[in-house]
């Protein structure tokens, strides 16, 4: 297992999620071996409470100061104001892990009203894996753990169908689930893209509101980031609309049909995009650097990948596939800087030469994730 970044040093009640297969569960076990377990994926512990969650505080020994572990708690949301009780009468502390805080949030519950902290799990990092890490192995099999195994293949599809069975039909996120599979297949070829919901509902004819309904699904799942524009202080006309990604690299390429018009370059330019999304959005809210993840695009194309926007400064952030450099790659970021002569701006690419253009800093793509807490915090 690899060490993860993930630290919580409080001795308080928190909540961990993150998507499924990102390793809460393994992680939460490695750390706290002295904690009271309860799965909420084991059918009789689910049964159990699911009955009478009234009965927790009876499973708690008396006097037991470990922490009290409630894995996959969004399955029987009705605990949470038994935790509630036991944490403010009992002074016990939880763990409470989850997949998705959308059952919590639709059944009214408020997260405990700030009595627990909020934290998250990502799929690996550069950073986590060290020396293990190969950006071309990434593209191929994600960051998620349980896929660096050699059936990483059988993995990915097993989690797609494990996600529409046990995430979207048993918890009842939609009633038709031919036509939700239809939208991940086709919603995977807005990867990276400014998002057009009309153009997905046309292509996998569903209702417009219906695909706006399953994009909000993707993002209570956690599996699905929605990259707003950077519009701040804008001088020129920018477009307003969002774009999308799935979480993680290895799971976009399995959901992607591929065909004969899919070209390496076509694919192999989101894929990495992909791959720097989520390690911006892992290290950032693992590390509490406290940015903001947007991208920039003007009305006449002009574009930067990521923007990161936070009180530690403005540093803009373009992604390319290609093993050369060449002047045309940094064409968006010489533009914003134009606009934004405060910003850092990097390059990040598949190349292996370090490279400084003017205010620009060229970094090989291995390199950039392996030291981007560094390259955030300055």
């Amino acid at each position: 297992m690899y060490s993860r970044l993930l630290s919580i040093s409080e001795e308080r009640s928190i909540f961990l999620f993150g998507p499924r297969g990102t390793g809460k569960s393994t992680w939460v076990k490695q750390t706290y071996p002295n904690a009271l377990y309860f799965d909420l994926l084991e059918t009789d512990v689910y049964k159990k409470f699911l009955a009478q969650p009234g009965r927790l505080e009876q499973y708690i020994p008396e006097g037991f100061s470990d922490y009290v572990i409630i894995d996959e708690v969004q399955r029987v949301p009705e605990l949470l104001n038994e935790v509630h009780r036991l944490i403010e009468n009992k002074k016990i502390k939880f763990i409470l892990t989850g997949s998705s805080s959308r059952k919590l949030r639709r059944g009214g519950y408020n997260l405990l009203a700030g009595r627990a902290l909020l934290h998250h799990m990502y799929p690996l990092t550069a950073m986590e894996m060290k020396g293990d890490f190969q950006w071309k192995k990434a593209l191929i099999q994600g960051m998620l753990p349980r896929a660096q195994e050699s059936d990483f293949q059988d993995y990915l599809q097993s989690y797609i169908r494990i996600y529409l069975d046990q995430e979207i039909q048993q918890e009842g996120l939609t009633r038709r689930l031919d036509d939700f599979s239809r939208f991940l297949e086709v919603a995977s070829f807005s990867q990276g893209q400014v998002l057009n919901t009309s153009n997905v509902a046309r292509e996998a004819e569903i209702k417009r509101m219906t695909v706006k309904g399953y994009f909000r699904i993707l993002q209570d799942l956690l599996i699905g980031y929605l990259i707003p524009p950077f519009t701040k202080r804008a001088k020129r006309r920018l477009v307003s609309h969002q774009k999308f990604y799935y979480f993680d690299v290895g799971l976009y390429k399995a959901i992607r049909p591929m065909g004969p018009f899919d070209t390496p370059r076509e694919i192999g330019g989101v894929s990495v995009e992909t791959l720097v999304c989520q390690h911006l959005v892992a290290v950032n809210d693992l590390m509490r650097l406290g940015y903001k993840t947007y991208y920039y695009r003007t009305a006449t194309g002009t574009e930067v990948d990521f923007v990161m926007y936070g009180e530690r400064g403005i540093i803009a952030i373009e992604v390319k596939s290609s093993n050369t450099y060449k002047p045309e790659m940094v064409a968006g970021l010489k533009r914003f800087s134009l606009d934004y002569p405060e910003a850092k701006l990097y390059l990040f690419y598949t190349g292996e030469k370090k490279l400084y253009i003017n205010n620009i800093t060229v970094l090989p793509l291995t390199y950039a994730l392996h030291h981007l807490p560094t390259l955030l915090r300055h």
